[in-house]
């Protein structure tokens, strides 16, 4: 901005006592003219104004302040925001002179911890900054500071990189464990963890569930480590969803779409394909929202069709409609399997299913038992649908193990109500094998949180085992901890076959009332005589 330049812009805007704001661009041609009041400018939705190759807009702000003041902390939360190159404030006198000159741009991560630098004031006729030398290094430097922006993943291998925040009113710990957690989560899905970010608060913002100086400082982060994700691990309503929206142009994910989308990823049979869509057309349809109320009317006879409906209501009208088809079949698949499962009453045949928090060993645990190769993956959710096998043993002893869908704590809502067809399974069931991760630092917890699911589900008078898996995971002072803690427990190792003998002697002993224990000495109990079918061959028994 030459003095003259500067000297014309005072003039104008003092002459028609409003702020101007000019957006230029990086060879230094005017890309929008505003016109604001005495106090401020509004800028309109400039996200489809990309003109430069890197991180930031490729655009730079320049505005005049008629009352003498430096940038205002508004102005450097535009420039967050819309990710601007830099932004200019040059101050006007009454008699509608340029007076000093003062800048600001964005900062690569530093030690400091500082989002960005301000310059200034600087006389308007002595301001000599360079400004495209200036942003041609900061964009470097950003380069060097993280990976290659991407925006959902391609065939080239290249991942999503997310930022992940917990604001929550519980203590710091609990939501650092808890981010943990979610970025095991996020791994499964497929992000990249670019950082974290926790805040404990009194109370949740209910407009944005952060504030907004707290929110300029996420976005610099996500700037900063080239995130185009912000993972939150508190679920988003549909108002706080839709304000973030508003203020950041990068992708919002909550805990719930995050389980939904692995779900979807996980998800191969017909059944299990119907209870993820159903639980995300459960989360979406409440966020599928106008900005006038009245609009929302249902479709329903004459007047109600046709040009008057708008797609918000056909999106909606459709979204109930398929809601109530997927309920449909839903209901037929329960019919199926309470007949499956009186068939196996009749049979006689005591079921066990398997329980237990996500990626604890339980899938393992089956293939060993039953040397089987269904999916198991050191992953969270590898297992969504129902799998049912038969074991057998000497004496003529049969018994159906079915491994199910692994619980997680705050499990959503919508989920609860999808799986209710899978979960169903644990109804016929005549004893638990409760599947846990031995060696795990949140072992306690887990265990509380698969008990509280079971007790919300009506299950909690079923007979339980607890299986410490993963035994060989921890030391001997650790082993000697764990066991007094509890004591009933049966330790084991899902992968060796040998450690398995006392956990099928204590199950054989629930299955079987007056089975003596003693027999085990003369025979391998843990050997299947059985068959061992896939869920293809056998769909709607699985065994």
């Amino acid at each position: 901005m030459t003095p003259d330049q500067a000297r014309e812009l005072a003039i104008l805007s003092r002459g028609i006592s409003r702020q101007i704001a000019l957006l230029i661009d990086r060879q230094g041609k005017p890309f929008m003219v505003l016109v604001g009041d005495p106090g401020g400018i509004y800028i309109p939705d400039i996200s489809g104004a990309r003109r430069g190759a890197g991180r930031l807009r490729g655009l730079r702000l320049v505005h005049t302040h008629l009352a003498g003041e430096g940038l205002t902390e508004e102005d450097l939360m535009d420039m967050v925001f819309l990710r601007l190159d830099a932004i200019t404030a040059l101050t006007v006198d009454d008699m509608g002179g340029p007076v000093d000159v003062y800048d600001a741009t964005l900062m690569p991560p530093n030690d400091e911890g500082k989002s960005y630098r301000r310059m200034g004031p600087v006389p308007y006729h002595r301001n000599s900054i360079d400004y495209l030398a200036q942003v041609e290094a900061l964009e470097d430097e950003l380069a060097r500071s993280g990976a290659v922006l991407t925006t959902g993943g391609d065939a080239s291998g290249k991942r999503d990189r997310a930022i992940l925040v917990s604001v929550s009113t519980a203590p710091r710990p609990a939501q650092e464990i808890s981010l943990t957690e979610l970025a095991d989560l996020a791994d499964t899905a497929g992000l990249d963890v670019g950082g974290t970010m926790i805040q404990r608060v009194r109370a949740l913002n209910p407009k944005t569930i952060l504030g907004k100086g707290k929110l300029a400082e996420l976005e610099v982060t996500a700037l900063q480590e080239n995130a185009g994700v912000i993972l939150f691990d508190q679920v988003l309503t549909p108002a706080q969803m839709r304000n973030l929206a508003d203020v950041t142009e990068r992708k919002i994910l909550d805990r719930t779409q995050l389980i939904l989308d692995i779900f979807a990823q996980h998800a191969t049979t017909r059944s299990g394909k119907l209870q993820v869509e159903l639980a995300q057309l459960q989360y979406t349809l409440p966020r599928l929202v106008g900005k006038n109320g009245a609009l929302d009317r249902l479709m329903g006879g004459i007047g109600g069709r046709g040009p008057g409906e708008t797609k918000l209501e056909l999106d909606r009208r459709r979204v109930r409609e398929r809601i109530t088809r997927i309920k449909k079949e839903l209901t037929g698949l329960r019919k199926r399997r309470k007949a499956t499962r009186m068939r196996r009453a009749k049979a006689g045949l005591p079921v066990i299913a398997l329980v237990g928090y996500t990626n604890a060993g339980k899938s393992t645990l089956l293939n060993t038992l039953t040397r089987s190769e269904v999916l198991a993956e050191d992953k969270l959710f590898a297992t969504l649908d129902p799998t049912t096998r038969r074991l057998r043993f000497p004496e003529e002893r049969e018994i159906i193990l079915t491994d199910t869908v692994g619980f997680i704590r705050e499990l959503p809502d919508e989920l609860k109500e999808a799986f209710r067809a899978t979960l169903e399974e644990l109804d016929a069931a005549d004893v638990l094998l409760h599947v846990a991760d031995a060696g795990h630092p949140e072992l306690e917890t887990h265990i509380g949180a698969v008990e509280d699911i079971l007790r919300d589900m009506d299950l909690a008078d079923i007979p339980r085992i607890l299986v410490l898996n993963k035994w060989d995971s921890m030391n001997d002072e650790q082993r000697m901890l764990t066991h007094n803690m509890y004591p009933d427990a049966i330790p084991a190792c899902a992968q060796d076959r040998p450690s398995l003998r006392p956990l099928v002697s204590a199950v054989l002993a629930k299955a079987f009332p007056g089975w003596r224990e003693a027999t085990t000495q003369d025979w391998d109990p843990i050997t299947p005589e059985g068959d061992a079918e896939t869920d293809e061959a056998f769909p709607e028994t699985g065994a």
